[in-house]
């Protein structure tokens, strides 16, 4: 069984733009709160993505490896407007922080992520690392379909 363990957190200006960018596209064919299915593009890969409820910084994840032809085909059946951002991947002090730049109705938006081994693992805060926003749905991909960053008053 798959289980993720997650810190989410906002991401002030930092060395993290020097690394080379992945772009991401993905949409949700169900953004329940209790499950979510993903569709993902990476480069010439596509994946589906089953998350269960989270509970604190854990949650039940399943993700295959799909034809990327079928991931396209299932983004034009996705609730919109679907995610597009670039992701940059960033050592520090033994962890790779995943930092994702948001475009399109998100754009503005930078947060970091942080896949850990147990919740109440430690880990530094490089000083490019902001407040944590780890409990906050509004920062759940999926959530970020139905009340896009760019329609959040005030920011």
């Amino acid at each position: 069984m798959g289980r993720e363990i997650e810190r989410k957190f906002m991401v002030k200006k930092g060395v993290w733009r020097d690394q080379k960018a992945t772009k991401y596209r993905q949409g949700y064919l169900s953004t329940e709160k209790a499950r979510t299915v993903r569709v993902r593009t990476i480069e010439d890969r596509g994946y589906l993505t089953i998350k269960g409820i989270s509970t604190g910084a854990s949650r039940l994840e399943f993700e295959y490896e799909i034809p990327r032809q079928d991931a396209d085909a299932l983004l034009d059946i996705c609730e919109k407007p679907l995610i597009e951002k670039n992701r940059y991947k960033v050592e520090n002090d033994g962890f790779v922080w995943e930092v994702d730049e948001f475009f399109g109705e998100n754009k503005g938006l930078i947060v970091a992520e942080l896949e850990l081994e147990a919740e109440d693992q430690y880990f530094s805060r490089p000083e490019w690392i902001g407040e944590e926003v780890t409990g906050d749905p509004r920062y759940f991909n999926s959530n970020l379909v139905k009340n896009p960053y760019t329609k959040w008053i005030p920011r």
